[in-house]
């Protein structure tokens, strides 16, 4: 379709190569950011995409406009082809520097789409343990318990085994205690679950406290405690529990037992 027509052959063609170039570009300026949009309503939507929500926005943006400056040169009659092959070659050569980075990129999607933790989880992974702070484009920030700040590449991470403590909201306390073998079991068992009691976060589901003998040892019996808590309460328990049954256990005349050797001396 001709939109300028003046007799003039080459001048007909220039401009209406022009006209149509112009159109086009328009139109697809108006198109671009028809999508901008459609996609900001979609990763707006989606908590898990938020951290890479400038990337992706980002990417998107320039891909559309490399596609939008070659389909204006092949209106205007440029070969497209070479420019093709060299935007491949380009990229080949970019991909192959930066061979790292998008692998911890491709990591972070695959911990977006998997979604084993989330931000506030506590996570031990690959001898790293910690609470997620941050999940990037390439890196999730962890802190530790003695507050240092590690910034993991997500490649490792979506290779390694990975622990997350918290994303069951319960956790079961496995402590064990040893007494003496004059101590009768029923006031050992009494002695912790008195200390038991003091500990409101313990739960009675999915199980209530449990006592039992785990152990006969060399000079002392040993006895597996079990109690269900909040996740966030783990740490609270399992240390007040250490302190508590040591005074219960003086209170009810219990030996809190350790390795001894006791040598019989018999006369002839």
């Amino acid at each position: 379709m001709e939109l300028f027509h003046f007799g003039i052959p080459a001048l007909d063609k220039t401009l209406n190569l022009g006209a149509t170039a112009l159109i086009l570009l328009l139109l697809g300026i108006l198109m671009i950011r028809v999508i901008l949009r459609l996609c900001d309503r979609m990763l707006g939507r989606s908590e898990r995409l938020a951290p890479f929500r400038t990337y992706l926005r980002s990417t998107l943006r320039t891909v559309l406009y490399i596609l939008l400056a070659l389909a204006i040169l092949g209106s205007l009659g440029v070969e497209i082809t070479s420019f093709i092959a060299l935007l491949s070659v380009a990229g080949l050569a970019v991909s192959l520097s930066l061979q790292n980075t998008l692998s911890n990129v491709a990591g972070g999607v695959m911990l977006l789409v998997s979604h084993p933790f989330t931000v506030g989880d506590y996570v031990s992974c690959d001898g790293i343990e910690g609470t997620v702070r941050a999940v990037d484009l390439a890196y999730t920030t962890f802190t530790t318990i003695d507050n240092k700040e590690i910034f993991v590449p997500n490649s490792q991470i979506v290779s390694a085994k990975i622990t997350n403590y918290n994303t069951l909201g319960q956790r079961r306390v496995d402590l064990t205690y040893t007494a003496s073998y004059n101590a009768p079991t029923e006031a050992v068992r009494a002695a912790i679950l008195e200390a038991v009691a003091a500990f409101p976060q313990v739960l009675d589901e999915p199980a209530a406290p449990s006592v039992v003998i785990s152990q006969y040892g060399a000079s002392s019996i040993s006895y597996l405690v079990r109690l269900w808590v909040p996740a966030a309460d783990y740490w609270t328990v399992y240390y007040g529990m250490n302190e508590t049954v040591r005074e219960t256990f003086a209170a009810h005349g219990v030996e809190m037992t350790y390795d001894h050797l006791n040598v019989h001396m018999i006369k002839d």
